[in-house]
């Protein structure tokens, strides 16, 4: 097992018919379009992303909007299956939203953007961190997160620091999964190796055993999961109660507080990579004024590593928007033009940064370990 000591947490789809055009919104709400899982077993996912998103929204509506004008999130659940995304995208853009937002998912937002290219329209802040929607490189992408190879990355350096070479891949049988066991493997070859092991899960499933069964008799030191929080959850408990004793560690798209809310004692020692500053602590202006946020909007809305990311990415829109206003008007390739003129701007402590030649925004991961009381530690 990790010595606590030791642990470093470091500061050709379907096209829409016809060829459109670009459109102004030029009247009533902004309405940006969303299709992600609100419900099944990635629900989490796709609840706590939208949740943190309206927080900002609401509290740009509350102080006028966009010139006089609300932003409206609209968001169509697709359960985490491509088949209902393309026609949730089909549908948003058919009702000329401004631009997708916040869609979440690897093999969900693979069916979308093509669709989002054809209509012109921009798609912002997928919460994915798969190369394939990255490179090549789209001027209608805009990736507010790190990628999949930037947190294997971090995962595979800590790993081997600590002398736990033997790393072992539990994946998702899918474009999320695929795209997290190249990081691992990329990562390893780098250092002359590669991984003892890998398993499947199907997506939306928690029917583990065989992968149990396949890794234990790997015997790695670690295991690293792409996947999402109920099959990496019963991987786990599937792993010790087979007797592993080694260390787990998840992507960022797990669901970090999801995963610990399934696991519950047996959250103990399990290491998740982040793409945002920890919610849990003020010490970013970021942090605490999303802690803010959360505390004064009440109700179902909760401070966790995806909400504070729908947030981000909200406030990442919301400047996109306003030099898109500031100009002839709300247009689709205005939005764009928005966007990457931000250049280098700061978030209250987290940077993005894009232009018109790049698209990506952040690289930042840093690492959280999860207790057996719920809470998380970074």
């Amino acid at each position: 097992m990790i010595n606590r000591r030791h642990f470093s947490i470091a500061a050709g789809v379907a096209a829409v018919a016809g060829s459109p055009m670009v459109r102004a919104q030029s009247s009533g709400k902004i309405v940006l379009g969303q299709s992600a899982a609100l419900s099944g077993p990635a629900a989490q996912l796709g609840i706590q992303y939208a949740q943190g998103a309206k927080l900002y929204f609401d509290r740009v509506n509350a102080q006028g909007g966009i010139s006089q004008r609300q932003i409206e999130l609209r968001s169509l659940d697709d359960g985490y299956e491509p088949d209902r995304c393309l026609e949730n995208t089909r549908k948003l853009l058919a009702d000329d939203v401004l631009a997708l937002f916040g869609y979440v998912g690897t093999p969900t937002s693979l069916v979308a953007l093509p669709l989002a290219i054809q209509a012109k329209t921009p798609f912002v802040a997928p919460l994915t961190g798969a190369m394939s929607l990255r490179d090549p490189f789209s001027k209608y992408a805009f990736h507010v997160r790190a990628s999949y190879q930037d947190e294997t990355a971090r995962i595979v350096k800590q790993l081997t620091q600590l002398g736990l070479d033997r790393i072992a891949v539990f994946y998702q049988n899918d474009a999320y999964g695929k795209a997290g066991l190249e990081g691992v493997t990329l990562a390893l070859s780098k250092l002359g190796r590669k991984p003892v092991a890998t398993a499947t899960v199907e997506r939306n499933s928690a029917d583990v055993a065989k992968a149990v069964e396949t890794l234990r008799a790997a015997t790695p030191h670690a295991i690293v999961q792409i996947s999402a929080y109920k099959s990496c959850a019963a991987f786990i408990r599937g792993a010790r109660k087979a007797g592993y004793g080694g260390q787990f560690f998840n992507v960022s798209f797990v669901g970090t507080q999801a995963l610990a809310d399934e696991l519950g004692r047996d959250a103990a020692g399990v290491v998740v990579s982040q793409v945002v500053p920890s919610p849990y602590s003020a010490s970013t202006p970021l942090a605490h004024g999303f802690v803010e946020a959360v505390k004064a909007a009440g109700g179902g809305a909760k401070a966790n590593f995806s909400s504070m990311e729908g947030y981000l990415a909200a406030m990442v829109m919301v400047d996109g928007l306003k030099r898109a206003a500031a100009g002839k008007g709300l247009s689709r390739e205005a939005v764009m033009t928005g966007l990457e003129s931000l250049g280098a701007q700061s978030y209250g402590g987290f940077s993005v940064n894009f232009s018109s030649t790049d698209h990506v925004g952040s690289s930042y991961v840093d690492l959280s370990m999860l207790t057996g009381d719920g809470r998380v530690r970074t």
